[in-house]
């Protein structure tokens, strides 16, 4: 069982709802990024979805766009974020850690080269924002390897393709809520309940919903009736002043513990 896998287990025998925070490698400070991605865990980051910087994140509203721009500029590449991963696992063997990006850097890096160093350093699982189903055969060297592949389906996504990917989708379905870039704040509650129940009964796998999710307050909506939520770039934003580590790692605990409180709070 992968550690995605047995993470999901682990959360559904608690009753529990899965919290995602997702942050981009290498910003605000590199040399914070591993005490980061710990203090993401002491706050209850269950999973943890690692960006890795591109220059034209198509998926991305504003804010996850500048924050990737900030870790290019300071010289963030996969090879460093790949380095992180593996010393983050020193400390961390079990919490699961999916890489979140673009096709055009695995490509550059070479697919099976990647895919084999991800998984030596300890990657679970990758989410190709531009490599859907459809490019399976582009994905299999990352499978073969044993990276687990998110799939994203969304409110456009037709019944016959959600069948596809559904079918296909490894360690959990990520669920956009709503069609447009990350940051936005239009989520309607009772339109993505609806839509995620009817995934439910199709999907092999957790779903878990992004996109929308800002504070403790819209977690604990969506928590209602996800498998896990992901938060991403109000917890970017937040980071993005930090002037030190101490200091990133402080923000990134008082942000997320009270949204962990709010999931636990009410519960499944």
């Amino acid at each position: 069982m992968s550690r995605i896998d047995r993470r999901f287990a682990e959360l559904h025998a608690h009753g529990r709802t899965g919290l995602i925070p997702f942050v981009t490698a290498g910003d605000p400070l590199p040399g914070a990024q591993v005490a980061l991605m710990h203090a993401l865990v002491e706050a209850g980051a269950d999973l943890i979805e690692l960006g890795v910087p591109f220059s034209d994140p198509m998926a991305d509203g504003p804010v996850i766009q500048h924050a990737s721009e900030r870790a290019i500029a300071k010289g963030v590449g996969l090879r460093q974020v790949l380095a992180w991963v593996r010393d983050f696992r020193v400390r961390d063997a079990t919490t699961p850690i999916v890489l979140m990006g673009y096709l055009n850097p695995v490509e550059i890096h070479g697919a099976s080269r990647f895919a084999s160093e991800a998984v030596e350093a300890g990657v679970d699982g990758v989410l190709l924002v531009d490599c859907p189903v459809e490019e399976s055969d582009t994905a299999a060297p990352l499978r073969d390897a044993g990276l687990q592949r998110i799939l994203l389906a969304a409110p456009t996504t037709t019944d016959e393709r959600l069948g596809r990917v559904c079918e296909a989708a490894e360690g959990f379905l990520y669920y956009v809520s709503f069609a447009g870039i990350t940051g936005a704040d239009r989520i309607s509650h009772d339109d993505v309940r609806e839509r995620v129940a009817a995934i439910k009964r199709r999907a092999k796998t957790p779903v878990a919903v992004g996109f929308g999710v800002r504070d403790a307050a819209s977690a604990a909506a969506i928590g209602a009736f996800a498998d896990a939520v992901v938060i991403g770039s109000a917890l970017v934003d937040r980071l993005a002043e930090a002037t030190d580590a101490n200091d990133a790692c402080a923000r990134a605990r008082d942000f997320l513990a009270p949204i962990r409180a709010a999931l636990d709070a009410r519960g499944r």
